[in-house]
């Protein structure tokens, strides 16, 4: 069974940092294409921000979901729950912006 929870254990931590990493290149990525799409006026630029942002946040969001499988302490749960609930009110935001500036366009 120790076997089994140590497998389970690096499995998790595994996915957690490919999860973000992904969504740190994402957001990096979306963050340059943003500046390029800026400097050449383009009139979609917030719109094709916010959708790379929400992307590179979903990716970092099921990190910390994936966190909440390894975590021991009452603590540590508290403080996943809060990052869960940072990250989730930063994607309804920014889904909010995307939906506003597609009805604009």
């Amino acid at each position: 069974m120790e076997l089994m929870n140590s497998l389970l254990d690096w499995i998790v931590e595994a996915a957690i940092l490919l999860f973000e990493y992904t969504g740190v290149v994402v957001i990096i990525v979306t963050g340059i294409q943003g500046i390029i799409s800026y400097i050449k006026r383009d009139t979609e630029t917030r719109l094709k921000l916010g959708k790379g942002l929400a992307m590179g946040l979903e990716f970092k969001l099921g990190s910390e979901i994936l966190r909440t499988v390894v975590v021991r302490e009452l603590s540590e749960i508290a403080i996943v729950g809060a990052i869960i609930l940072l990250r989730a009110a930063l994607t309804i935001l920014i889904h909010w912006e995307i939906k506003n500036e597609e009805k604009e366009q």
